[in-house]
Parts: C-alpha cells; sequence; structure tokens
C-alpha cells in the first residue's frame, strides 16, 4: 500500500524535505472456499482480466504451497474466506502470518447474500469466485488474529458441548433401555458406565478452560465480568467467552449480534407476504446456543430483562420471540461491558424501564 509523507511548505526549509511518493503495490483478489479436505482458490490477477482456479487440499503442507502460489505474481493479494469454524482456523493462521496478504475472515450469510446476486451456480469453484468478487468489490475488514489461549479455550469448549451432546444422546438411550424389560442387565451397566464417564471427562475439560482463562489477563477480566452479570454462571460464561474471544475485537454491536444468528429476518412482499419476523440463525450456533440458558435465567432473576420480556409477550409476541430479543440484549450489554470494561447495569441497557419507587 501507499506510505507516502507530507510534503512540507516551501517558506520552512528547517523541515527535513518530502520523500517521494512510494508507488502502490498491484492488488490481487482471491476468495477461497474452505471444505474439510480442499480448498478451491480464485484470483483475480491485478494486471490482467479472467479467473486463476487451482485446488489444494486442507492440510498444513498444502497450505504452504498455496501461500508459495499466491507469491508468485509478485504484490499483495487480498484474500477473503468463510467462517467455517474448524475446517478454516489453520488457514486462515497460516495465511495471516505469510507477508504481502491481507486475510478477511466473513460471515457466511453475507458471503451467501452476495454470491446470489451475481446468480452463480453453487460449486465449490463457483463459490471461490463469488470470494474473490466479493474481495474485489466489497469493503475491506481485515481478520484479527485471535491470541493463543482464546483458540485454546475455543477448541476445549466445542470439544466439551461435543461430549455434552454424546452424554445427553446415551443418557436418552439409557431411559429407554431401562424401560424395556428386554433389555439385558450388562447393556444397562454399560449405558451408565458410558454415561458417567462422559460426565467425568466434562468436568475435567471444564476445570482446564477456567485455568486457561486465568493464564489469560483479559480473558480472566472478561470472565469475572460475565459471571458477574445475572443469568450467566461460570458454566455458560466459559462457552460465551470461548465464542467471543476468538472473534474480532473490532465487531459492531450489530455485526456481533448478526454473526450469532440472533438478527431478526424480516420477510415481506407487497400484501399478499407478511410472515412473522424470526431470527436470521446465519452465524455461529455456539455463541447461540451459549445465550440461551441464561437468557432464560435473567428473565427470572434479573428485574430490567424480566420487565423487557414481559413488555413483548403484552406486545404479543410468543415466548420464543421474546426469549430471542432477551438473548439478543444480553449481547448487547456484553458488547458494551467489554468494550468499556465496565460491569453490567441493567439501568443503562434499558434506560425505558422505570421501576416504581
Amino acid at each position: 500500500m501507499s506510505n507516502s509523507t507530507l510534503a512540507q511548505p516551501a517558506s520552512q526549509p528547517t523541515q527535513p524535505a518530502s520523500q517521494p511518493t512510494q508507488p502502490a503495490l498491484p492488488v490481487a483478489f482471491c476468495g477461497i472456499d474452505v471444505a474439510k479436505q480442499t480448498l478451491a482458490v480464485a484470483v483475480q490477477p491485478a494486471a490482467a482480466k479472467g479467473l486463476d482456479q487451482r485446488e489444494f487440499a486442507n492440510t498444513a503442507a498444502s497450505h504452504r504451497q498455496l501461500v508459495a502460489w499466491l507469491h508468485k505474481p509478485g504484490g499483495l493479494v487480498r484474500v477473503s474466506i468463510e467462517a467455517t469454524g474448524v475446517y478454516s482456523v489453520e488457514l486462515a493462521l497460516a495465511l495471516d502470518q505469510a507477508s504481502q496478504i491481507e486475510l478477511a475472515v466473513l460471515n457466511p450469510k453475507s458471503v451467501h447474500a452476495f454470491a446470489k446476486t451475481l446468480g452463480r451456480s453453487k460449486t465449490d469453484r463457483a463459490d471461490a469466485a463469488a470470494l474473490a468478487e466479493y474481495s474485489r468489490r466489497m469493503p475491506f475488514l481485515a481478520w484479527v488474529r485471535p491470541s493463543h489461549h482464546a483458540l485454546q479455550l475455543r477448541t476445549i469448549s466445542r470439544h466439551i458441548h461435543a461430549l455434552t451432546t454424546d452424554r445427553t444422546q446415551i443418557g436418552n438411550r439409557l431411559e429407554a433401555a431401562q424401560t424395556n424389560s428386554a433389555t439385558p442387565r450388562l447393556v444397562l451397566d454399560d449405558l451408565k458406565r458410558a454415561h458417567t464417564a462422559i460426565a467425568k471427562r466434562i468436568l475435567k475439560l471444564r476445570r482446564q478452560a477456567v485455568a486457561c482463562i486465568a493464564q489469560n489477563p483479559t480473558l480472566h477480566t472478561r470472565f469475572q465480568l460475565l459471571i458477574a452479570m445475572p443469568g450467566i454462571g461460570e458454566t455458560a460464561a466459559t462457552q460465551l467467552l470461548a465464542e467471543l474471544a476468538a472473534l474480532d475485537p473490532n465487531l459492531t454491536v450489530r455485526q456481533l449480534v448478526a454473526m450469532s444468528g440472533l438478527d431478526p429476518a424480516h420477510i415481506e412482499s407487497g400484501t399478499s407476504v407478511h410472515r412473522k419476523p424470526k431470527i436470521s440463525c446465519h452465524g455461529n450456533r455456539y455463541l447461540r446456543a451459549a445465550l440461551y440458558f441464561p437468557a432464560l435465567v435473567a428473565t427470572r432473576t434479573d428485574p430490567y430483562q424480566k420487565a423487557f420480556y414481559e413488555q413483548l409477550q403484552a406486545r404479543h409476541k410468543t415466548k420464543l420471540q421474546a426469549l430471542m430479543a432477551v438473548a439478543r440484549k444480553m449481547l448487547h450489554a456484553i458488547h458494551g461491558m467489554f468494550k468499556h470494561n465496565t460491569a453490567y447495569d441493567g439501568a443503562k441497557l434499558f434506560p425505558a424501564i422505570v421501576f416504581p419507587a
């Protein structure tokens, strides 16, 4: 990019002479569609029309080959990928540490909406081309690399989430087996042992997650802010922090809500189509799930959230719609708490709610 300095006026000879303007680096625009095993790559060269497309394996060795291929033409390469969880993390880290490469990690919802305007087929190559076009046309927001502890915490938290799902499934099977008189005793005993073993593993991992938080001052401070907020206990705080810590700290609250998939989606067209609003569900499902039970508890323990929840129901919102609105408000509060390093204040979050003296 250009690194020019402002020229000084001729009437000030004591100031150093202005430096010549450095020519801007040519910019190529790249899109990478990330799958479990492969990477579909499309590049719009800086000085040529058309696309260069290629496929790489999604492995550490192939990531190095990809970086070398992107460096071949010279100049700056602006890369866009979608946030696709574990499959994109290692690629993002490899691209971020490479020179002459700028990286944006995008909300899949935004990319999907942009790709629909192009009217292209839905294939890996077409998705990569759409991402390259997104890089060229849309405002660029550079990815901010999360800290090592933040990435560790998210990995532990998501593993706990998977184990919790397994424990629930085994618990359901155990309950069904107990009601079936034909179930052998050895099957019941095996299911009980499996259920107990997973519970112990989850408890151990939660302790390790808390220890990981304690090693990072920023994470520790934010953890304390979360557990002091009505509705959020230690388990929920760990889950929320794990997802939030790995996101770009410069996200606006509106972008954060969209990233969680809690943003309301309205479907209206003329006078014939008028559906009830619902949340978009596009974005980080782990963050959205981590807010569900805290929102439920907050509607009972926080007078401000409870009043807000009841007001929405009085306006004929369903219980689920009102609950999702509470979860969205909690995310607004968390964004402000982290940004200003201040404790939760329901009066600031709900200034219109006044309680009788």
